[in-house]
């Protein structure tokens, strides 16, 4: 078992709560087929490419694209699409700095390719399901078994996809 079955709860893990919680259950036990993934690696070059005068803010659990002046949040997506699991990961980001003590104003979520953003607010409510979220991603970590698979076709593109339909 790995340090995030007992650890914090980071971007990682609210993404892959949304996307699918047997994903979570895994990737908390430390399996990591994302490192395989052309997707993943994508993801990643459009981040170091994209809005370099910014620097990455480490909390340890999670790694925010960066914090401006007043306290706003920035993500930046590789996605064509903007998608409400955007906005709930960048909510927990705002969460996760307002247990620091930052008064967060804000979040907005970049979306490079299509030149858009995404404005997500910060106030009580979005606290308030931010911690729901963290809680419900808690509870698929302890649990004793994984969740059980999605229907195949929405596992297209994931890497855990081997893993959960490899067998059959």
């Amino acid at each position: 078992m790995t340090d995030d079955h007992d650890g914090g709860i980071g971007g990682v893990h609210i993404k892959y709560l949304l996307h699918c919680p047997r994903q979570l259950w895994l990737y908390a036990r430390g399996y990591r087929p994302e490192q395989r993934s052309d997707a993943v690696a994508f993801g990643e070059a459009l981040d170091d490419t994209t809005y370099t005068r910014r620097r990455d803010i480490d909390l340890g659990e999670a790694k925010i694209d960066w914090v401006t002046t007043g306290a706003v949040v920035h993500e930046t997506k590789s996605s064509r699409a903007p998608s409400p699991q955007h906005e709930v990961q960048v909510r927990h980001y705002c969460l996760l700095l307002a247990r620091l003590g930052v008064n967060v104003a804000r979040g907005v979520v970049h979306y490079p390719l299509i030149r858009r953003t995404s404005e997500v607010a910060w106030n009580a409510a979005a606290r308030a399901e931010a911690e729901k979220t963290e809680q419900t991603a808690r509870d698929v970590i302890a649990a004793d078994r994984p969740a059980p698979r999605l229907p195949r076709d929405r596992c297209r593109g994931c890497s855990y996809r081997d893993y959960c339909w490899g067998d059959l």
